[in-house]
């Protein structure tokens, strides 16, 4: 079992993503706003993978839970 603390940094890898802090903040700063009427795993810039890991993640209420809450959080901005 993974206990490791996830972080938007370890979010970012898993996505397949640049995981720095200026990458984050330019990921960040290109896709925000995002509407509030969708769902952060449905907007249109994942991929059909990056998109099944962060629904999973909310449905299956895993450890990812909370940091993929951040980052929706921050994309609401």
């Amino acid at each position: 079992m993974d206990t490791s603390q996830h972080t938007l940094e370890t979010l970012f890898e898993q996505l397949g993503l640049p995981a720095d802090p200026g990458s984050i903040e330019s990921f960040i700063a290109r896709h925000a706003p995002l509407p509030q009427e969708t769902a952060l795993a449905d907007a249109s810039f994942w991929s059909p993978a990056q998109a099944a890991f962060l629904h999973q993640g909310i449905d299956d209420d895993s450890d990812w839970a909370e940091v993929i809450d951040e980052l929706d959080a921050l994309l609401r901005h």
